[in-house]
């Protein structure tokens, strides 16, 4: 289902070589090749503990490599502030759902339009600045599905919902690239067909790689699996190569999660 093609070079998005992160002794993350094609969804899985989640903090610079490089669109941004990664479009939607609570849908994903102006959180600017932005957000929440819960708090959405909002402001950044950390967690059954058909549909124009343990939603959505145990890559490709792979049948022996 790959809706990438042309020359590698030209084709990969973001790319890792040799990126290490250890902890007092523990090594979390180990010399990790990672090359994601863009306009690909790919997916990161892996047995609990095997260094996803750390990754994605590498990758956001919300931890420091301890060695290894992180190229996104050609340019080097090991190092780089997390503000200015989002900035450059590779931004992430996290685990936990990040929104105010007691705002109203539109009002987050207003306030999320205005990070992208530079005003990060600005309360006190005019309602007519702030109306100005009603029509981009209201798109957005077409978008993920969201518009007849406009005028809801946000602490009133069931929690399918609120990690539909969650994207919404995500969205609101214009990202080329989209980290998404266990998007479907804790979901009920039909909340994770909501969401699946929500990845499928904005990754239509943009890259997305994320992180996550349903393995139906990995199977139907992801172009590509990088499957890490331990810290390292142990398998990538498709879906049918790498669930065949006997080492990673093994790392998945005895778990019931991917």
């Amino acid at each position: 289902m790959s809706r990438a093609g042309g020359s590698d070079t030209t084709d990969t998005i973001l790319e890792t070589r040799g990126l290490t992160k250890e902890f007092r002794g523990f090594v979390a993350v180990r010399n990790v090749d990672l090359r994601v094609r863009r306009g690909s969804i790919h997916a990161l899985i892996g047995p609990n503990g095997a260094g996803k989640t750390t990754c994605f903090n590498l990758l956001t610079h919300f931890l420091t490599p301890t060695a290894g490089r992180i190229v996104f669109n050609g340019r080097d941004i090991t190092g780089s502030r997390p503000a200015d990664i989002a900035r450059l479009g590779l931004v992430r939607s996290f685990q936990i759902s990040a929104v105010f609570p007691h705002l109203t849908v539109l009002e987050n994903v207003r306030i999320a339009l205005q990070r992208r102006r530079g005003a990060s959180f600005d309360f006190w600017r005019s309602e007519r600045v702030l109306e100005g932005l009603n029509g981009r957000a209201l798109e957005l929440l077409d978008a993920v599905g969201l518009t007849p819960f406009a005028a809801s708090t946000a602490v009133e959405l069931p929690y399918g919902r609120k990690r539909a909002l969650e994207i919404a402001t995500t969205l609101a950044l214009e990202p080329q690239m989209l980290l998404l950390d266990e998007p479907t967690a804790g979901m009920a059954h039909d909340d994770v067909g909501r969401i699946a058909a929500l990845i499928k549909k904005v990754a239509a124009d943009r890259t997305v790689l994320m992180v996550e343990h349903n393995l139906s939603v990995v199977e139907n959505l992801s172009d590509t699996i990088t499957v890490l145990a331990r810290g390292e890559v142990l398998a990538e490709g498709s879906y049918r190569s790498v669930s065949r792979n006997p080492d990673v049948v093994q790392a998945y022996m005895g778990s019931t999660h991917a």
